[in-house]
């Protein structure tokens, strides 16, 4: 019951704000006892579905620039692949402490950056945009957290509008999850009926996370995210803190 509440919420947080996979790959390991290597195999697994159902809902309310999206997708590929691949021979948990100072850095940045009321042009390079994408993909595949979470502070550094940056980390789930998913598949294994468990739950979560960031302003989304990525970082910085104790 616990873990179905869990579930629903990261769906509803994914949605809504593009982080929450954070969350999963604790639940698996503690509510239902797999080992960590495992749980981010299958966290990955299930972000392929709540990826293409947050990709339509904020297509459905154009909340996604096509033209980035593309480019950090093809970045994104090889290193969720070559994340995948580090995973099973890997902590990660230095990495996971980096992800966390920086996440945490960001909710900062996003606290007192500039108040997002309306959709700036933000332009940046095809260049810039596979390097994202490669540091997204990596990150995410080696934590186990799907995309939005290393993707998210990034683009609010960069001042990427708030509903922007959040419709291009629902659409970069699909090319990391299905990358880390297939070389999990060759380095590891995936537990497939808890996967498809799980993202039924999301999916459901997804559509009404995405439904809430649409009827929200602008201003609290942005400072909701903000409070959100501060918890995270500190909840990350701890964990890893504690893996040396």
């Amino acid at each position: 019951m616990l873990t179905t509440l869990v579930a629903a919420m990261v769906g509803i947080l994914i949605g809504a704000i593009g982080i929450g996979g954070v969350l999963l790959v604790p639940t698996l390991t503690y509510l239902l006892g797999l080992g960590i290597h495992v749980a981010i195999a299958t966290a990955m697994f299930t972000y392929l579905f709540s990826g293409v159902v947050g990709a339509l809902e904020y297509a459905r309310q154009n909340s996604i620039r096509w033209s980035m999206a593309l480019w950090l997708c093809l970045g994104g590929m090889p290193g969720a692949y070559l994340g995948a691949a580090t995973t099973w021979v890997t902590p990660g948990v230095i990495l996971e402490g980096v992800i966390g100072f920086l996440v945490l850095l960001s909710g900062v940045q996003a606290l007192r950056g500039p108040s997002d009321t309306a959709e700036s042009v933000v332009n940046l390079k095809p260049m810039s945009l596979m390097v994202i994408g490669l540091v997204t993909g990596f990150g995410s595949s080696i934590t186990g957290t799907g995309g939005p979470l290393v993707l998210i502070p990034i683009l609010i550094w960069m001042q990427v509008p708030i509903l922007t940056a959040v419709g291009l980390s629902q659409v970069i789930q699909i090319p990391i999850a299905l990358l880390a998913t297939t070389g999990n598949l060759m380095f590891g294994r995936i537990e497939w009926l808890i996967g498809m468990g799980i993202a039924t739950l999301l999916v459901l979560g997804v559509v009404v996370g995405a439904r809430i960031a649409h009827r929200i302003s602008r201003v609290a989304l942005k400072r909701f995210i903000a409070f959100a990525l501060l918890l995270v970082g500190a909840a990350m910085l701890a964990r890893m803190a504690a893996s040396f104790i």
